[in-house]
C-alpha cells in the first residue's frame, strides 16, 4: 500500500477516473429527477476528464516531458485543461475540486504528494466548489465533498490510507444522505448525480493507493442498477411534487437584468488582497448589484459587478484590498454610440440544425451544444476567440451550459477579451435575446438588453416521459406526454398539439403579444402550424411564429414576450 503519490500514481488516478467515468455514465445519467431522458451528467463528467487528460498528453508531448512530468506539473496541467474542458454545471464544479487538489500538491513541493498534502488537498477541494457557486445548496456535490474532506482530515495522523477510506466512507455516507437533503432527489428516490460522480474519483484514489487493479465502481453500486430503479419506482407510488431542472446541480441562480436593472458597470483591479478577503468582497458585490465576477488570485483579482450605487461598490473594493483601473460606465451614455467594426460579436448555442441556422443569419456564431453534446468551456472560448471582435456576447441558452459559458468569459478575460455572459435558460430565451443585439452599441450595453429580453420571456416545453415518475401534475408513466412552464411539469396527457396548446394557454394568462412555437426533430408531422392555428383562434391580437428548430427530447418549446 502506498503512503505518498508520485507523477505516475497521479497519472494512474486520473486515468482510472475516466475509466469510471466511461464505464458508470449511463447510470449516473439515469440519476435525474426529471423524466424526460435529458439528463447527462454522466456523460459531461466523462467527456470532461477525458477532454482534459487528452489536452495534458499533447502539452506534454510539444514540452518533451510526456510521461516525466513532475507531480506539480501534471496536478497543474490537468487542473488548467479542465477549466476549458469542462462541460455543464457538474463539469465545471468538477474541474473546481481538481483545482483544489491541484493547489495543495503544488504549495506542498516535492516530487511526493503524502498524507497530508491529500488531506490538504481533499479540504483545498471542498472548498474551491463551494468558491464556484454563488449560492450553493445542500444536498450536492457540494455537501460530499465537504464530508469527504472533514473525515480525511479527521483521520490524518493514522496515515494515507485511513485518509483515503475514511474519507470514501464518508462521502458514500453523505451521498446516500442526498436523497433526503433537497426534495426533488426525495421524491424521485435517487442520490445527486454529481456527488456519484465524485464518489468514483474518491474510489479510484483508493484504488491507486491500496495498488487495486479491480475496476472502478463498487461503492456506487448501492445507489445504481436495481436499487435505484427500485426506489425511484417505490417513490412513484405516493405524493409529491417534482421540483423544476437544475434544482439539484448547485449552481448559481442566473444574473439575468431586468428591463430597470442597474444603471452602472464597475470594473477593476484588486491588489493587496487575498481569498478570504476576495470572498468577502464577492458576498457584499452579490448584495449590491448583479453580473458579479471576482476572479483571479492570488495576487491579482479582477472585479465587474452591475450596480446602482457606485460608491459602495468601490468602497467595498477598498476595504478588500487596494482597487486601481478603477472604470464606471452608465448604460444610459452608452445608447447610440458606435462601435468599431467587428467591435462587437454574439456566440449562441444551438440544439438543432434550425436554431443553428436562426442564430447565424441573425449574425451570431453557433455552437452546437445540447444533451448528451453540451458545449465545453473550450469550445466556448474558441468560438469567442474566433469572432475576432474586442467584445463577445455569449448566449448559453441552456441552464447547464450557463457554468460552462461563465467559464469560458474567465478565461477570455486573461487574453483581453471581454465576453458578456446572458442568462438565457433555453433556446426561446435565446431567440428574444439576440432578436435585441445591435451591433452599433457597446457590449456592456448589449449584453443589458438582451439579459433582459430573456429575463422578460416566459418559457415552457413539451416533452415525452422517458420512464415512470411523479411530477406536480400527478404521476406520469413512459411514452406520456408533458407540458412544462419555466421548467415545472404542469400537465400530463397524450397528445403533443393538445398538451402544447395548453402549456401556451397558461404561458399566455400573464399577458403577451408574440408566441414562439420551436419544433423539434421528435415532433408529430404539422405540429406546429396545428399549435400557431389554435392560438390564432383564441388570441387574434397574438402573432405566432414557428421555427423548425430540430432539437432533440423536446418536440416543442414555446416563448412568450
Amino acid at each position: 500500500m502506498l503512503e505518498a503519490l508520485s507523477a505516475a500514481d497521479a497519472r494512474r488516478w486520473a486515468v482510472l477516473t475516466r475509466a469510471a467515468f466511461a464505464a458508470r455514465r449511463a447510470e449516473i445519467d439515469a440519476l435525474n429527477v426529471y423524466p424526460v431522458p435529458d439528463g447527462d451528467t454522466g456523460t459531461n463528467l466523462y467527456l470532461s476528464l477525458d477532454a482534459a487528460l487528452d489536452a495534458v498528453r499533447t502539452e506534454h508531448e510539444r514540452a518533451g516531458v510526456l510521461g516525466e512530468a513532475t507531480l506539480a506539473q501534471e496536478c497543474s496541467a490537468l487542473a488548467s485543461s479542465l477549466l476549458l474542458t469542462a462541460r455543464g454545471n457538474s463539469g465545471v464544479i468538477f474541474s473546481q475540486l481538481v483545482r483544489g487538489f491541484a493547489e495543495a500538491i503544488e504549495e506542498a513541493g516535492g516530487e511526493l504528494a503524502d498524507v497530508r498534502t491529500i488531506a490538504e488537498g481533499m479540504g483545498r477541494a471542498s472548498q474551491r466548489a463551494y468558491d464556484s457557486v454563488t449560492r450553493p445548496a445542500e444536498g450536492t456535490i457540494l455537501t460530499v465533498a465537504r464530508a469527504a474532506a472533514e473525515a480525511g482530515a479527521a483521520a490524518v495522523d493514522r496515515g494515507l490510507v485511513a485518509v483515503v477510506e475514511t474519507a470514501l466512507d464518508a462521502a458514500a455516507e453523505a451521498l446516500q444522505a442526498t436523497t433526503a437533503q433537497l426534495p426533488a432527489l426525495a421524491r424521485a428516490g435517487v442520490v445527486d448525480a454529481g456527488a456519484a460522480g465524485y464518489l468514483l474519483l474518491l474510489e479510484a484514489l483508493a484504488r491507486v493507493v491500496h495498488q487495486d487493479e479491480a475496476p472502478v465502481g463498487e461503492r456506487l453500486e448501492p445507489f445504481a442498477h436495481e436499487d435505484s430503479m427500485r426506489r425511484r419506482a417505490e417513490w412513484s407510488q405516493v405524493g409529491g411534487v417534482v421540483e423544476p431542472r437544475g434544482a439539484t446541480g448547485g449552481s448559481p441562480a442566473g444574473a439575468d437584468l431586468d428591463p430597470a436593472g442597474p444603471a452602472y458597470e464597475v470594473m477593476y483591479l484588486l491588489r493587496d488582497s487575498d481569498e478570504q478577503r476576495a470572498a468577502s468582497l464577492r458576498d457584499t458585490l452579490d448584495g449590491l448589484g448583479d453580473s458579479l465576477l471576482v476572479v483571479g488570485g492570488p495576487e491579482l483579482w479582477n472585479v465587474h459587478v452591475h450596480v446602482d450605487d457606485v460608491g459602495a461598490a468601490i468602497e467595498a473594493g477598498l476595504l478588500a484590498g487596494r482597487p486601481y483601473r478603477i472604470r464606471v460606465t452608465h448604460f444610459a451614455d452608452q445608447l447610440g454610440q458606435p462601435q468599431p467594426a467587428g467591435g462587437v460579436a454574439v456566440v449562441a448555442c444551438a440544439a438543432g440544425p434550425g436554431l443553428a441556422d436562426v442564430f447565424r443569419q441573425a449574425g451570431a456564431v453557433v455552437v452546437l451544444s445540447g444533451p448528451g453534446r453540451r458545449a465545453s468551456a473550450g469550445q466556448l472560448l474558441d468560438a469567442a476567440r474566433a469572432t475576432q471582435a474586442a467584445e463577445v456576447v455569449m448566449l448559453p441558452n441552456d441552464g447547464d451550459t450557463v457554468m460552462a459559458a461563465e467559464a469560458a468569459a474567465r478565461a477570455a478575460e486573461q487574453d483581453g477579451l471581454t465576453v458578456h455572459v446572458v442568462g438565457s435558460r433555453t433556446a426561446v430565451q435565446g431567440l428574444a435575446a439576440v432578436a435585441v443585439f445591435d451591433p452599433a452599441a457597446s457590449g456592456a450595453r448589449n449584453g443589458s438588453a438582451m439579459s433582459a429580453a430573456a429575463a422578460a420571456t416566459r418559457h415552457g416545453a413539451v416533452a415525452v416521459a422517458g420512464k415512470d415518475a411523479l411530477t406536480s401534475a400527478g404521476p406520469c408513466h413512459e411514452g406520456d406526454v408533458l407540458g412544462a412552464v419555466a421548467g415545472d411539469v404542469v400537465l400530463v396527457g397524450d397528445d403533443q398539439s393538445a398538451v402544447a396548446t395548453s402549456v401556451v394557454e397558461r404561458l399566455l394568462t400573464g399577458g403577451g403579444e408574440l408566441v414562439t412555437v420551436v419544433v423539434g426533430a421528435e415532433a408529430a408531422e404539422g405540429l406546429g402550424e396545428a399549435i400557431a392555428d389554435a392560438v390564432r383562434r383564441s388570441h387574434r391580437d397574438v402573432d405566432v411564429t414557428v421555427i423548425e428548430g430540430g432539437q432533440p427530447h423536446y418536440p416543442v418549446l414555446v416563448g412568450v414576450e
